[in-house]
């Protein structure tokens, strides 16, 4: 094979690449329904054992809570981290359709599509942690943050939270009752 490109071989791959963008993206969105899942069953079950641990008046039910509540973390952790994973390609989908179909504009930029997840990475701030500036029309590879924080899906807020809530109170709760801060069981 010269490396040439048949008449038609780029269409097939625009066809190709944007059905497998919108089956990631489809694939994606499962996950975020999943994760709200995981998080109402977490709430829910740390909250009503927390209030069952007042109501029947036995403060092991605290720990019972506390153990809930890191266990949904976890759980809803190793989740959002396989989603995670999908995130690369879709990046490099959308690199590659800017490279190879984006069209120019009048104001002497280009315009290409998709850019879901390079326009999520950049709303909140296009200045880099290196202090470069990015075109929110201009993709970028994917490259993950550079912290050892931020690759920890388990300490992002929106992963940790309620969880983490329920965890300390009940820890909390279940240490107050076994110095005798609540009627002894």
């Amino acid at each position: 094979m010269d490396g040439s490109v048949e008449p038609g071989d780029l269409g097939r791959l625009h066809d190709d690449l944007n059905a497998e963008y919108a089956r990631l993206l489809d694939i994606v969105s499962g996950f975020d329904q999943r994760l709200l899942t995981i998080k109402g069953w977490g709430v829910t079950l740390s909250l009503a054992t927390l209030g069952l641990g007042f109501q029947q008046n036995h403060y092991g039910l605290f720990l019972v809570a506390a153990a809930s509540g890191v266990a949904f973390w976890l759980l809803e952790a190793f989740t959002k981290a396989h989603q995670v994973h999908y995130y690369p390609r879709m990046r490099a989908i959308e690199l590659t359709a800017y490279t190879l179909f984006s069209v120019a504009m009048p104001d002497g930029g280009r315009a290409s599509s998709p850019l879901i997840d390079w326009g999520w990475w950049v709303a909140d701030d296009p200045v880099r942690p290196d202090g470069r500036h990015v075109d929110p029309a201009v993709p970028e590879s994917w490259e993950s943050p550079s912290s050892w924080w931020s690759k920890q899906p388990w300490f992002f807020g929106h992963v940790m939270f309620p969880h983490v809530v329920a965890f300390v109170l009940g820890t909390l709760l279940f240490v107050l009752g076994l110095l005798g801060v609540f009627d002894q069981i």
